[in-house]
């Protein structure tokens, strides 16, 4: 993964409106060894009306599918599902790299409602 050298093009804030960036908890992972890249499925619960969603997340660098569950993470809910070889992933779980470019997730610092959206 390489990391971004420009800051993106400028956007109104309608169009940050238009991703619907949300809170979950982690319920479930395990690894996903036929990945092309290490990966891991997790199952991410929303809680309310979105409920839980799945994930395929390039994330073995600094996590173990064991310590996840009950972890809060940020995610995008509002993009089409995506076929990650046989695993459909229905939600963009969000990161940021760390020095080696490996993904470092994103969550709050103090335990929040599922589902609640980023603002």
């Amino acid at each position: 993964m390489s990391l971004p050298t420009e800051p993106a093009a400028q956007i109104g804030f309608d169009d940050f409106l238009k991703v619907d960036i949300r809170v979950g908890t982690i319920v479930e992972a395990e690894p996903y060894p036929e990945a092309r890249k290490p990966a891991l499925k997790l199952v991410i619960d929303f809680g309310g009306t979105i409920g839980r969603k799945k994930s395929s997340a390039q994330i073995t660098k600094h996590y173990r599918p064991e310590d996840l569950p009950g972890r809060q993470v940020l995610a995008v809910v509002n993009f089409p599902p995506r076929q990650i070889g046989k695993f459909m992933s229905e939600v963009l779980t969000l990161g940021v790299p760390d020095a080696d470019g490996e993904v470092v997730l994103i969550g709050p610092s103090l335990k929040v409602p599922e589902g609640g959206r980023l603002f």
